[in-house]
Parts: C-alpha cells; structure tokens; sequence
C-alpha cells in the first residue's frame, strides 16, 4: 500500500485500513477512503470498489485507477473504467458510503489483485444523493414485475428517501470466468439517461434502442443485473 500527495489530487491504493484521498474543491480535504473487493462472494459482484465519504453532504469524485498485482507492482497494460463513472464525474457519493464497478481490459487483465486510487478532482454534488438503496424493477408490456433474466419492457425505480434524487439505470450482463478468476462485467447498456424520482416516489423507464436489443440478445442466458445509481 501506498499514499502521498501527487499533482491532480492524492493517491493510494485501495485495501483495507488504507490512508485517504484530498482534494482542494470540498472543503474537509480529508474525505473519501477506498476499498477494493476483487471477491465479493456468491450472488455479489466482483471488483467492486468501495468509496466511503465523511463529508456531510453528498460528493462527485473523479477518480483515476493504477492496477496492480498481488505484489503490489503496477500493471500498465491494463486499462480500468468504472461502470457507474467514477472516473468520470458521474458517480453521486451520499454521505457514508456507496460503491462503483470497476472494469479491466488489456494484458494482464486477470492478474489485478488491487488498485491505486488518485482523486484528480473532487466537487460537492448538485442533488444529495440516496440514503436508502434504490430499488429497480424489470416489468414486462402489461406492467407485472418479471425475471431481470427475461426480456423486460420497462424498469420501474422506487427511492425510498424523503428527498427527490437523480439517477441513471443500466443494464449489466457479466462473463463466466475460470475458476479463481473474478467474474467482470462484459457489456453495460444505459437504459436510462438522467432520471428524477420524487421523494418517496417511482419512475418508470422503457427499454428502448440499444437497451432492447441488448435485453433481447442475452434475456434467458448469461448473469446479468439491473442497477440503479445516483448520478448528476
């Protein structure tokens, strides 16, 4: 494990007990720490990465990733994305904690045991974000909740916090892997782009273009989950 300021923000890896990241835009620069879970175990998803925030309000983390082997050497083939953005500016982190999925590609790929986290920049996010996870429910055309296995027609989010909260829904079909690897996500489909739900209230989204034909090709196949996030 390693920690220490770098230009951009502050950088270190993201194992348990680790040091924490800065940066300059929210003013506790002490706010976010990082663990990664390359296992999470049955019926869980695997690299996922943890982010906890002791910043009273709800924060948007852009972050870079450096992954590195079970020796904790780096390896610079492999590229890491993020599935819910992250490394974007995408990702609504509330108060407490929340989580992304991490992605990895290019040699290498399955030798990742962890990752070194750099916050390049931190900002205090435009609508507070969940306190209570989001719900997400496939419906078929008459409107009955179905199988995230079959083909849907629809989504319906349900937030069950006293506050209206902004969020985008995707669509994750996950690869079989070879024993002692870990499972990753293979294709992320956004069903949805932003989407506002009221406080205590539901929004239905349809599947339609890339979505449903994402829906058709791997309906009755491989693992896939319907996720919902906090997004901006």
């Amino acid at each position: 494990m390693s920690s220490g300021a770098q230009a951009g923000g502050a950088d270190r890896s993201a194992a348990p007990g680790g040091g924490t990241a800065t940066s300059s835009s929210v003013a506790d620069k002490n706010v976010l720490t990082f663990t990664y879970h390359r296992h999470s175990g049955d019926d869980y998803i695997d690299q996922t990465l943890e982010i906890k925030n002791a910043e009273p309000h709800s924060v948007v983390p852009n972050l870079k990733f450096t992954a590195l082997d079970r020796n904790h050497h780096s390896l610079p083939g492999v590229r890491v994305r993020t599935i819910y953005g992250s490394d974007s500016g995408r990702l609504v982190v509330p108060y407490g904690w929340s989580l992304d999925i991490l992605r990895f590609s290019g040699p290498g790929e399955h030798e990742v045991y962890d990752v070194r986290v750099t916050v390049a920049h931190l900002a205090t996010a435009k609508t507070r974000a969940n306190i209570h996870p989001v719900t997400a429910e496939p419906l078929d055309a008459a409107g009955n909740i179905v199988s995230k296995f079959s083909r849907f027609s629809s989504v319906r989010v349900h937030n069950p916090d006293a506050f209206p909260v902004s969020l985008r829904v995707s669509y994750l079909v996950y690869d079989q892997p070879a024993a002692g690897d870990t499972q990753q996500t293979i294709s992320d489909t956004p069903i949805s782009g932003l989407v506002r739900v009221p406080a205590h209230g539901s929004a239905v989204v349809k599947v339609t273009d890339a979505a449903a034909r994402a829906v058709a090709k791997y309906a009755n196949g491989p693992a896939v989950s319907i996720k919902a996030y906090n997004s901006q």
